[in-house]
């Protein structure tokens, strides 16, 4: 009989509650749907810290009702959560006002003044901009400015997973491979940085207010008889550290090495592998650590990736959604069908999905160029689709000139990876095999993995990767079609930033958006 692992993934809009088997099969989940935030000003995204725990309870709850014979087997517990969503509580855990979410666009006030010389060296570099934003972003400076006294009263500065990890142990401790966001931390050496190092003075928060680092795979602590109480989980059941989600995904994609790369189709896409190395894949922005214990994932974000299908079906496809309706299909089922209805390459039509500055680009806009009379609906969804494929592509080829390695095969995972027609169009841009995993709940595995290392089911994280780790397809590229996507791809999208950037500056000057940030 199996060991059950009970894995808790707490993202952006919902939270599951996932028992695996030791053998990575999906034996039984519950998932519990929330508002993703709430908003009491333009640009402000909060959420209640209690309404994540109360969605834990009572999804572990019903997973002991619905599945109680799995659950008595439960011999550890593995947590990820959304990155960058960050808990001030006092002594008790309690927290004292809500959590300002990675979606929030509240700004700070600058924090930060470097020398004349590192203000040279940010210019040069092109980074001034990014310096100056980062800080401006950081919500412990935002607090700190505007509520003093909350503040005063925080006993840790913690990320969701840390403040999760409290309410099921009592410890304030929280996984290395889950501190991304606007903190101090030091990447390189994976610890809290120095007063000296400037992630320390971009947020300047107390080492007291921070909580102690463990290894992923490393016990946090175990079930109290308080969160057995409310959740269900048995008293002394050990918590393992993990990850963050997409950490999680990665891992549980089985990315263990350069050869291959996790490509996150998520509401935040990105693309990412695994390594023992230290490099930027872009200057200046560091490779989080991994959920294996020693290496870095080199990372390249697009920010609202394929938030972007939910823009288009939002925007352009009522009558789409109205005959998922009444046919009783999801409406992304209706929506791939357009995909087989405009060509690859789309007759020229191209995205180029900046939908917001990023740290290459700070004047950057989204692009949509080559109309024309013969582009329908069908075209520029699927525009679009190509158009994420190739920036993750582009980030892909910036991991591999920073890492010099060449991974040869692409592994995918979040909810557009369902879509066939999508995963298609991936391979061909990259033209190379891609890989998909047997279950949706990538990120959940992943947790999986990693607590069941921690609770010795398996002895390393390779052997419960080659346990638990299984694909249900393979896609291949079609020659024609990648031939035709690299001339588009290196002739074409690749100099439309460049391209435009002369008129985003002017858009900006004239409008006032993005805003300009300077040291």
């Amino acid at each position: 009989m199996h060991e059950v692992i009970l894995s808790i993934d707490c993202g952006t809009q919902s939270l599951r509650a996932i028992l695996f088997s030791s053998e990575g099969r999906l034996l039984h989940m519950v998932k519990i749907d929330y508002k993703p935030y709430f908003s009491s000003r333009p640009g402000w995204a909060e959420q209640d810290a209690d309404a994540y725990w109360k969605s834990l309870c009572e999804a572990c709850y019903r997973l002991g009702e619905e599945a109680p014979d799995l659950v008595k087997r439960v011999v550890a517990v593995g947590l990820c959560t959304q990155r960058n969503s960050m808990v001030n509580v006092d002594e008790e855990g309690r927290p004292l006002r809500p959590i300002i979410t990675w979606l929030d666009q509240r700004k700070a006030k600058p924090v930060y003044t470097p020398s004349l010389y590192m203000r040279l060296v940010y210019r040069s570099t092109g980074m001034n901009e990014a310096v100056a934003r980062a800080q401006t972003d950081g919500k412990c400076n935002w607090i700190r400015q505007y509520q003093p006294e909350v503040w005063h009263k925080t006993y840790k500065y913690l990320q969701l997973s840390g403040f999760l990890n409290y309410r099921l142990t009592g410890e304030f401790s929280d996984s290395i491979a889950s501190q991304i966001g606007h903190i101090p931390m030091n990447y390189k050496k994976m610890k809290w940085s120095s007063r000296r190092q400037l992630t320390a003075r971009l947020f300047p928060i107390e080492r007291s207010k921070l909580p102690l680092l463990v290894k992923p795979g490393d016990p946090i602590g175990k079930i109290t008889a308080q969160a057995a109480q409310e959740t269900g989980i048995a008293e002394g059941t050990p918590v393992i550290a993990c990850g963050s989600d997409k950490g999680c995904e990665t891992l549980g994609m089985g990315v263990l090495n350069e050869g291959m790369v996790s490509l996150s189709f998520g509401t935040t896409a990105t693309v990412q592998t695994t390594t023992r190395r230290y490099f930027e894949p872009i200057r200046f922005m560091p490779p989080y650590p991994a959920v294996i214990p020693r290496h870095y994932n080199p990372e390249v974000e697009i920010f609202r990736g394929y938030w972007m299908i939910t823009w288009f079906k939002e925007e352009f496809a009522y009558e789409l959604l109205q005959e998922a309706a009444e046919r009783r299909l999801q409406p992304e089922v209706v929506l791939n069908s357009l995909l087989a209805e405009a060509p690859p390459g789309c007759m020229g039509l191209m995205v180029q999905p900046f939908w917001g500055p990023g740290l290459t680009h700070p004047t950057a806009k989204g692009s949509i160029i080559g109309f024309g009379d013969v582009h329908r609906k069908p075209h520029v969804y699927r525009a679009v689709i190509e158009g994420l494929g190739y920036a993750l592509l582009d980030g892909f080829h910036r991991i591999q000139k920073a890492g010099r390695c060449r991974p040869e095969r692409v592994a995918v995972s979040g909810g557009a990876s369902e879509s066939d027609e999508i995963c298609q169009i991936t391979t061909d841009i990259f033209n190379l095999p891609l890989v998909r995993g047997h279950t949706s709940e990538t990120s959940g595995l992943g947790a999986a993995i990693a607590a069941a290392v921690g609770a010795g089911v398996h002895p390393s994280f390779q052997t419960a990767i080659e346990h638990m780790v299984t694909y249900e397809k393979v896609f291949e590229p079609d020659p024609r079609n990648a031939a035709l996507y690299h001339e588009l791809y290196t002739r074409v999208y690749a100099k439309i930033y460049d391209a435009l950037m002369p008129l985003y500056k002017e858009i900006r000057e004239i409008t006032g958006y993005p805003e300009k940030q300077e040291l």
